[in-house]
């Protein structure tokens, strides 16, 4: 389903675990969707996908969040490198139902109920373009007696004209929370400045806890593109693999292994959690 607004235009597939394929600019594609919709069928993350229930890695199959006892060591799930659960249960072709949509509007939800994590609960996105940008507002809301903990977040690849490595990456002040071996916080930070910079040869899979400034950008000689995070989103992965020309700037609503250490927020019964970031682009058009 593709949305239209003013110089924007984006598109989602709700059969496909509503995939967010497109997002173009005056005619420019500002996602990398690496492998195609294919890819995303067999797991892998691309364009712009939701990462539900848990956003980045787990460092245990078997762990506690309350009084629930969670074991995954039986679950299928997609894993990293060193075999540890990552991204969720949501990257696949997983359909969800349309609820509203429109010229500029696409909500559907999804309703998760599943041994992989036994928190019943409904998801709802809801993608609004509009002459400023998109919007993505994604909402938790517990549909059994059980609390919910919320660990999202999206993983958004951009793409700019020219070579990564001319692209300025701008990060707001931030604390940079220090990972071990396996990308797992550690508990230990570092405080960082705003600043611009060009990406060059650096490579990225970093963890960011976020102040109140929550804008990231990314800048090449006639593209500019913004990510600014709600409130729901106060932490921020960025990924930059060596090799590719796509750079992630992902919104979290929680630190990488939330669900492990018990960190993650809790929703109770009758609440409901909602996040939003949005992506928008300036410069010279084409």
């Amino acid at each position: 389903m593709t949305l239209s607004a003013g110089d924007y235009s984006a598109t989602f597939l709700p059969e496909v675990g509503m995939l967010g394929a497109s997002l173009t600019w005056c005619g420019v594609e500002l996602l990398s969707l690496h492998g195609g919709v294919q890819a995303f069928r067999e797991g892998h993350t691309t364009g712009l996908p939701l990462l539900a229930p848990w956003a980045n890695r787990l460092s245990r199959r078997q762990f506690r969040v309350g009084r629930v006892d969670v074991d995954i060591r039986g679950v299928d799930l997609h894993t990293d490198a060193n075999g540890l659960p990552i991204h969720g249960t949501m990257v696949g072709p997983i359909v969800w139902e349309v609820v509203r949509s429109s010229a500029t509007r696409l909500a559907a939800r999804h309703r998760y109920d599943s041994p992989a994590f036994p928190f019943p609960h409904e998801l709802e996105v809801d993608a609004r373009l509009t002459e400023d940008g998109l919007r993505v507002a994604t909402s938790v809301r517990p549909i059994g007696r059980r609390r919910v903990p919320v660990s999202f977040g999206w993983h958004p690849y951009l793409r700019l004209p020219g070579k990564r490595s001319a692209w300025v990456l701008g990060l707001p002040a931030r604390r940079h929370l220090e990972l071990d071996e396996l990308g797992i916080p550690t508990g230990g930070s570092t405080r960082e400045p705003a600043g611009e910079h060009p990406i060059g040869a650096r490579t990225f899979d970093d963890l960011y806890a976020l102040g109140r400034d929550r804008l990231l950008t990314l800048e090449s000689d006639d593209l500019r593109i913004e990510l600014r995070f709600g409130a729901g989103y106060p932490f921020a992965q960025v990924f930059a693999p060596r090799g590719k020309e796509f750079i992630a700037l992902e919104p979290m609503t929680a630190p990488t292994d939330a669900l492990v250490k018990g960190t993650a927020r809790l929703v109770e019964p009758g609440q409901r959690f909602a996040a939003g970031f949005r992506i928008s682009a300036s410069g010279a058009a084409p």
